[in-house]
């Protein structure tokens, strides 16, 4: 057997870029990294000859550099995937929250953080968490419950078997999510003679899983028997590049179309049987569809609680759930169709071809009336002094092309733009709304551009979010990632001040104003976008499409700021959503929003 001498570092960025998909790109087209102790000198030299079939981006902040990666996973569709290594201690950490974004959203990405010393001579390192009752515990094992996949690197020779379980693991449609392989930083500058052949060029196809027999019978005796049923697209149409199917799956029966936020964008918004949004943040015509009917066909969703309103919307329906992940379908004794989206949805059309389509005419008017209703919300008036983020979402929709995409993650933005946005195109529309996590948005936006760096990508981030997380506007513009930023600066945590109000509280440690501080606050986000090297100006409602239209013919990332309405929302379609509210209190508010909650639990 033919062998080659590397480091274990070495080999590890070998193997890496050798791997492809199916449509004959490397499935790991860069990898981000901050160098510290723990890997510079290791996977850093490895990387740094491996710049042309690896190449290296630096970001400044392990976490959104993370996020980066995730989203340009998740915009292409789960193709491509991305590498993220860090070196030991607060920089891996840092990882664990992206980590658990990208395993409720089953998004692929590869962690690299650095480790201890396998060897432990020179035991405690810096930075090493030390366990009293557990000499093999490091900061990565926070990492295990937030990994499809986890491994510790303590040989060299271990990656002959940890690397094609990583690659399987990320490439398989059932066990997609984010891998950890914590690299011990001594076995990283380890040699071991490792076979030629494992450096083979490799070819992951798409594994296309076929439903079983039995199942695909008995979900075509189900839709055959429904009278009133309803589609909910999932995120997994998209994944499985399944929106023609889906569209000629609903055109076959006439069936209406509901989409979660990681499914918007499978069926354009204008199709006839595009109802909208679904759920908690959905629209009225969708969940009107959706109370009534007597078949729920859920296509590549997870049905978390804002889809099914914490399951008072989805109570008494069948559901029948179509998904590459039997954990999925078998939630609240559904009917199973264990299989790929896109193969299940041929299957149904072939044996379903001929079936009397539904009649849905009545359902019409609840289309036409919603869509009035968006219109309405999202244009200006001139009875607020502030725009609300409906009328900013408005603007923004009315002032890029269809082709664009728009990026947001999280508060009070997704459930507006879940409603209210129209996406034309598949992979039009990107929220992250599995993890809803607040800091996503301007790195997602750059990952986005990445992957589609022919589209126009706008990210809509709240004034909160932004603070949060905003180094990597830095990064697209040194990377020549051009995005456009629309800051809505409400002051504060609007949303989450919204749902106080909701619950019966006072306003409290949520918005600037009802929040402790000795010094008002005097943020200028314009000249800190500037000081990041983005071009940036602050504009009203009237004057936002001219700042679109600059920023469009704009070489490099620019930032638009907004003073938005920190009380209203656009407070049209929604469903409930389970909140637990204080049994006891002193408050009347919260007592009276106690009744509230109990007869929503009862109804």
């Amino acid at each position: 057997m033919k062998t080659i001498k590397l480091t274990a570092a070495q080999a590890a960025v070998k193997y890496l870029s050798a791997q492809y998909n199916d449509q004959e790109q490397r499935f790991l087209s860069g990898c981000w990294a901050i160098f510290g102790h723990g890997n510079v000198a290791g996977l850093g030299e490895a990387l740094f000859h491996a710049q042309d079939e690896l190449p290296t981006y630096r970001g400044h902040n392990e976490q959104t550099m993370a996020f980066a990666a995730i989203a340009y996973a998740k915009a292409l569709n789960r193709k491509r995937a991305m590498v993220v290594t860090t070196s030991i201690g607060p920089g891996a950490t840092n990882l664990v929250t992206a980590a658990a974004l990208a395993h409720v959203n089953r998004l692929p990405v590869l962690f690299l953080p650095g480790d201890v010393f396998a060897s432990r001579q020179p035991d405690p390192v810096l930075q090493q968490i030390e366990s009293f009752s557990d000499g093999t515990v490091s900061a990565n094992d926070c990492f295990k419950p937030v990994s499809q996949y986890f491994d510790r690197i303590t040989r060299p020779e271990q990656l002959l078997t940890a690397l094609p379980r990583a690659m399987a693991t990320m490439t398989d449609p059932a066990t997609c999510g984010p891998v950890t392989l914590a690299f011990c930083q001594d076995t990283q500058a380890q040699a071991y003679d490792f076979p030629v052949s494992f450096f083979d060029q490799k070819i992951w196809h798409t594994r296309r899983v076929r439903p079983d027999k039995d199942e695909l019978h008995q979900a075509i005796e189900a839709i055959k028997q429904a009278k009133n049923p309803l589609i909910i697209a999932g995120g997994g149409v998209l994944y499985s590049h399944a929106t023609q199917d889906l569209q000629q799956f609903a055109e076959l029966l006439n069936v209406p179309v509901a989409e979660t936020q990681a499914g918007k964008s499978a069926l354009p918004w204008n199709h006839h049987l595009n109802f909208g949004a679904i759920g908690v943040t959905g629209s009225s015509s969708a969940n009107q569809v959706a109370k009534t009917a007597d078949l729920i066909i859920a296509v590549g969703t997870r049905l978390q609680d804002f889809t099914t309103g914490s399951w008072s919307l989805l109570k008494n329906q069948n559901i029948l759930a179509i998904n590459v992940n039997a954990y999925d379908t078998n939630k609240h004794s559904h009917l199973a169709l264990v299989g790929d989206a896109k193969v299940c949805l041929k299957k149904l059309c072939k044996k379903l071809a001929g079936t009397s389509a539904k009649n849905v005419k009545e359902n019409d008017a609840l289309r036409t009336d919603w869509l009035a209703e968006v219109n309405r919300v999202t244009q200006a008036d001139s009875h607020h002094n502030l725009p609300t983020d409906a009328q900013v979402i408005g603007a923004v929709q009315a002032n890029v092309d269809e082709n664009a995409i728009v990026v947001c993650a999280a508060g009070g933005l997704p459930g507006e733009l879940h409603k209210l946005w129209k996406a034309a195109k598949p992979n039009g529309y990107h929220v992250e709304y599995g993890y809803s996590c607040m800091g996503y948005e301007i790195a997602g936006g750059v990952g986005v551009k990445m992957a589609h760096p022919e589209r126009e990508v706008v990210v809509m981030v709240g004034d909160g979010s932004y603070l949060m997380h905003n180094s990597e506007l830095a990064t697209s513009v040194m990377l020549a990632q051009k995005i456009i930023v629309v800051v809505l600066d409400n002051r504060g945590f609007a949303c989450i001040n919204r749902l106080q109000n909701a619950t019966g509280g006072e306003s409290f440690n949520n918005l600037l104003d009802s929040t402790y501080h000795v010094e008002p606050s005097q943020i200028d986000f314009c000249n800190h976008a500037s000081a990041l090297g983005a071009n940036a100006v602050k504009t009203s409602l009237a004057e936002l499409p001219h700042a679109l239209q600059n920023a469009k013919h704009a070489s490099k990332t620019s930032v638009i700021v907004i003073d938005t309405e920190p009380v209203e929302a656009s407070n049209i379609g929604g469903h409930w959503w389970n909140v637990a509210v204080p049994e006891v209190s002193t408050r009347k508010e919260v007592n009276k929003a106690f009744e509230h909650y109990i007869n929503n639990i009862k109804n």
